[in-house]
């Protein structure tokens, strides 16, 4: 397995929607990443690195609430349609983990994270409830444009979750 990296992420915006899916209807909330994409541009902002699912509540396998994000140069001024925001990614100390392969392989991917942060004796930025586990910053970072690699078992992603303290 790729090896885990601690790291100092600064704040960062970006524009976003966000969903409360399944597992199963996680495409709801991926397909709207080109309409972000889209608007951006045709906006005029800058998009300032690759494309990310923050994940904000997770609720295994009930449901999970869901962002679909882009990093932007600012969000000042911003004109954004309905459904559309604006935010800010904390910084932080996040641990990283690179999956190279087909996205369905995130799922092990991930547990190979939290295995990694148990193991270290790490604690997430993360607060167990009833409701789930609700998240300071858990994100999916899609390193690979599809239009420049179709072939998603050559994609890279980027696992980043921000830590305690």
């Amino acid at each position: 397995p790729a090896p885990v990296h601690v790291v100092d992420l600064p704040q960062q915006p970006y524009v976003f929607v966000r969903r409360t899916v399944t597992m199963n209807t996680m495409h709801e909330v991926a397909d709207r990443l080109p309409e972000v994409f889209n608007h951006l541009v045709t906006s005029g902002v800058t998009m300032t690195d690759a494309p990310f699912f923050r994940y904000l509540l997770i609720d295994m396998p009930n449901r999970l609430e869901v962002e679909a994000g882009v990093p932007v140069s600012g969000t000042e001024g911003l004109d954004l349609p309905a459904g559309m925001e604006a935010g800010q990614l904390p910084a932080g100390h996040y641990a990283t983990y690179l999956h190279r392969g087909h996205p369905d392989g995130l799922v092990g991917a991930t547990a190979a994270l939290l295995d990694w942060a148990h193991r270290d004796g790490r604690d997430w930025d993360m607060v167990p409830g009833t409701d789930g586990e609700r998240w300071g910053c858990r994100l999916e970072r899609y390193l690979t444009d599809p239009r420049v690699e179709p072939d998603m078992n050559r994609w890279e992603t980027e696992l980043a979750f921000r830590l305690l303290g």
